[in-house]
């Protein structure tokens, strides 16, 4: 009998020094024993140090990228990050829709490490209109989030509030992470809506610079959990829980001059 692979892709913007975007996104997926795959929406230049230059992929060409992995092999999760401008959504969101793509997960990749935009502004409100409400959960940054809702977000109160009122926006869940609020330990706040429920994952803060590509591998480890068929609330401890190792593990590492990586290939928990 034939094996069947799990599978995942991530819809995202490629990052050439291997830290985030869809270079995490496949590190992360084959960590946790999943087939991975992408569509690539936009190619960047930048490394440890920040974002140089960002040339954008044709609304045609993701979509044909799409088609061509929807029409010949089963996805069991998507992970969606760097968008970059409103046709790019839009097409995304349309195919997504024809395919009845089910486990999205939807990072709102907004701003880089180095204050470089990495999505245009006029396509935040048709982030907000058409892929929000696909999206399975989604999983904003303090200043992401404030975005958002256009609000200011200063403890766990707020994120807690936050979350809430970002499920107004349409999706199932929605995980506030707790990164950018510098206390001793890291906390996510997840929301979902159906049950009205709150949830909290911590971890000790750990002190480094090598955070490059945190999102990115928080976003696709959740979805190579829900590709594996674990439930949201378990596939976002796991996915906690593997960050925090890879970012243990990574601290003690240096490559570049800036903000270096997480260690991607550590992970004992493929059969999670």
């Amino acid at each position: 009998m034939n094996k069947k692979y799990v599978t995942a892709l991530t819809i995202a913007g490629s990052d050439c020094s291997g830290g985030a975007g869809i270079q995490a996104d496949l590190k992360t997926f084959a960590a946790l024993d999943c087939y991975g795959m992408s569509v690539i929406t936009a190619l960047t230049a930048q490394n440890t140090q920040g974002v140089q230059a960002v040339e954008r992929i044709s609304a045609d060409f993701i979509a044909a990228q799409i088609n061509s992995i929807m029409k010949d092999i089963e996805v069991n999760a998507i992970k969606l990050g760097m968008l970059h401008n409103q046709e790019n959504i839009a097409v995304i969101a349309e195919n997504l829709q024809r395919y009845q793509c089910k486990n999205i997960v939807l990072d709102p990749v907004m701003i880089a490490k180095n204050g470089e935009s990495l999505l245009q502004s006029q396509a935040i409100s048709t982030l907000i209109e058409k892929l929000i409400p696909l999206a399975t959960v989604l999983t904003p940054n303090i200043p992401e989030a404030e975005v958002l809702l256009q609000n200011t977000i200063k403890n766990h109160a707020d994120m807690a509030q936050a979350a809430k009122k970002l499920t107004e926006l349409g999706c199932e869940a929605v995980i506030v992470k707790g990164g950018h609020l510098q206390e001793k330990e890291s906390a996510d706040c997840l929301y979902v809506k159906k049950t009205a429920q709150i949830y909290w994952y911590t971890a000790a803060r750990v002190v480094t610079a090598n955070t490059h590509g945190t999102g990115c591998t928080f976003s696709a480890a959740i979805a190579a959990f829900l590709a594996k068929q674990n439930e949201l609330i378990t596939a976002v401890k796991l996915a906690k829980d593997y960050l925090t190792t890879a970012i243990i593990s990574g601290s003690h590492y240096r490559l570049g001059h800036g903000h270096g990586p997480v260690n991607h290939l550590i992970n004992d928990m493929k059969n999670s």
